[in-house]
């Protein structure tokens, strides 16, 4: 984030004296990107460095290394991961379904809540997760953040923590990325601030609430992600939420879906209207990240409200739908579906879709989604991926266009 928040107590000047504990020396962190060039937090820990294991590392119960698909026939996809199983905790239950370079879109359906004792860090990618369904918290080093139906959860790599469920499962898209996420900057002032023209406001995100340092010994494990999806376990002998402060631009953070105030147009608009964040240099690498959110469809008296027929050549499109309804997508999809349209082909709206889409136009649309188009980065389906794909989804423009002329 561009935001400068402070949390907790610290010292005035970085790297000073400070002391929580009286006679006690409070040790510093800084967490930072791009080197020691980026944005970068300052984290004041009560008196224990982050890196005081207590035994040697060890290869995790689980990892993230991706597999792909053997066929490597260009086609589009629909991934039925509303059908996907419900199991185990965030980390277990998290099913990568696509990937590129730079960037993995997963899903994770858990029941249960993270060990109490167990943390997880990502230290190779950024994350960003969408909440289709379940209550909980996220616990991090920086504080608690509430978890509901419709937020974001933006997470920056290299943060510990813990989701806790409140509900009996719940439902986690995950979209992760070598670069950070931000807002992006053709949004913001030299302030920093939105611009009065920008769908999104910088005040309506929601900051961990900082709790207060936990000082106790023992073992803790730590989950950390790397070199392509290889999990390792560090154990810390001592709790590692125990911050007396801090301070900077790199915090996990929330942001509601429905804050995504959409911009409504005389006619339809392309999708980067519906732009939310950003992950890199966009357009030249990394995503863009769309909420489609419920608005009013173009009142041109000729308008057609379902988007054209498009081949994006640069980029592939992964939606996923938080919501059926979805005019281009009527009656094939359901709800907590995936689609994914490669760059080299192109795809349209299905059967009679644009046709209908004239009753429509200038009334409110009920959809919800998420779509992610990537930059110059070609992404592959999964194992997984295609496990739970629609076969029939690659003909079903055919067959929607022959139901249609009936």
């Amino acid at each position: 984030m561009a935001y400068i928040v402070k949390r907790g107590n610290l010292p005035l000047t970085p790297h000073t004296e400070f002391y929580a504990i009286p006679n006690v020396l409070s040790l510093e962190e800084i967490h930072g990107t791009y080197g020691f060039s980026g944005p970068h937090s300052r984290k004041q820990h009560l008196k224990s460095y982050p890196t005081e294991q207590c035994k040697p590392p060890c290869k995790g119960d689980y990892d993230f290394v991706l597999k792909s698909a053997l066929e490597e026939i260009l086609q589009p996809y629909h991934i039925v991961s509303a059908d996907m199983p419900y199991e185990g905790d965030l980390l277990h239950a998290r099913k990568p379904l696509l990937y590129g370079p730079s960037t993995i879109i997963s899903i994770s359906k858990p029941v249960k809540s993270m060990p109490q004792n167990t943390f997880f860090r990502n230290g190779e990618k950024h994350e960003i997760y969408y909440v289709q369904e379940g209550d909980g918290v996220l616990k991090t080093e920086y504080g608690n953040l509430s978890i509901r139906k419709g937020l974001y959860l933006i997470i920056p790599k290299g943060t510990t923590y813990q989701i806790e469920l409140k509900s009996k499962n719940a439902f986690f898209l995950l979209m992760e990325s070598s670069y950070p996420i931000t807002f992006p900057p053709h949004y913001m002032n030299k302030a920093g601030q939105a611009t009065l023209m920008a769908p999104i406001v910088e005040t309506e995100i929601e900051v961990p609430e900082f709790q207060k340092p936990i000082d106790e010994v023992g073992e803790y494990l730590i989950n950390v992600k790397h070199s392509g999806g290889c999990v390792t376990r560090l154990t810390l002998n001592h709790h590692p939420f125990d911050l007396v402060g801090w301070e900077g631009a790199v915090y996990p953070f929330g942001f509601d879906i429905k804050n995504h105030h959409g911009i409504a147009r005389e006619i339809h608009t392309a999708p980067p209207v519906h732009q939310t964040f950003q992950s890199g240099n966009v357009p030249f690498n990394g995503f863009s990240l769309c909420s489609f959110v419920s608005q009013m469809e173009g009142w041109h008296p000729k308008d057609i409200a379902a988007p054209y027929a498009h081949s994006n050549v640069d980029s592939d499109e992964v939606m996923f739908f938080s919501s059926a309804e979805y005019g281009a997508r009527e009656g094939v999809i359901k709800e907590g579906a995936i689609t994914f349209h490669p760059g080299a082909i192109p795809h349209s709206p299905h059967g009679d879709a644009a046709l209908r889409s004239i009753a429509d136009r200038g009334k409110m649309n009920k959809r919800l989604a998420v779509m992610l188009d990537t930059y110059f980065e070609s992404l592959k389906i999964t194992e997984i991926g295609y496990k739970y794909r629609d076969k029939d989804y690659v003909l079903s423009w055919h067959k929607a266009n022959k139901m249609a002329s009936k």
